[in-house]
């Protein structure tokens, strides 16, 4: 299950999708806003920040994607996993509150100059799932911003959001090898 960033799913996330099918992987890239890609920066806090202050509607979201995907025949509803380009995503889904529910490793990447994402958020999340017993791991990338995966897009870049192609790599290479060590393809 792929989630999409703040503006919506874009070409990214679809490529995502289809390079985990290449690798065997059941992939569903899931939309936050009904279809629309929204290129206003303005317009997608508009429409993002009473999602990220209602957590239980990002929750409802990222839940009804994952029934969908479990719902596809070629799906072992058993081994899901979550891959979001906007990690709020997969981590609102997967939690808060919920860290001892988690049953399988997690993977967060961020970059080192992400405001978005600034060190007490992220040592407030290691704290919560190092409490709940989960293997997890965090990489900082260095001299990165939010967003460091998405290549840049014809529309205005709000503040503090910077594709890092290097680290993009980096981050796209862990996340397949941290699904074939947990979810490896069967036939």
């Amino acid at each position: 299950m792929i989630g999409p960033e703040g503006m919506g799913l874009s070409e990214v996330e679809r490529r995502r999708a289809e390079a985990l099918a290449e690798l065997g992987y059941v992939a569903l890239a899931f939309d936050l806003h009904g279809g629309r890609y929204v290129e206003d920066p303005e317009e997608m806090l508009a429409r993002c920040m009473p999602l990220l202050a209602h957590p239980d509607r990002m929750r409802g979201i990222g839940h009804a994607a994952l029934d969908v995907l479990r719902a596809e025949p070629r799906a072992d509803p058993d081994r899901t996993a979550g891959v979001a380009i906007g990690t709020v995503n997969a981590l609102t889904t997967g939690r808060p509150g919920e860290a001892a529910r988690i049953r399988c490793p997690v993977w967060a990447g961020v970059g080192s100059e992400d405001p978005i994402r600034p060190p007490a958020q992220r040592e407030a999340f290691t704290a919560e799932i190092q409490a709940a017993g989960v293997d997890w791991r965090l990489v900082v990338y260095g001299g990165a911003l939010h967003a460091l995966h998405h290549p840049p897009v014809d529309h205005t870049v709000p503040p503090g959001v910077g594709y890092h192609p290097r680290h993009a790599q980096r981050a796209w290479r862990d996340i397949v090898a941290l699904l074939a060590e947990c979810l490896p393809v069967t036939d």
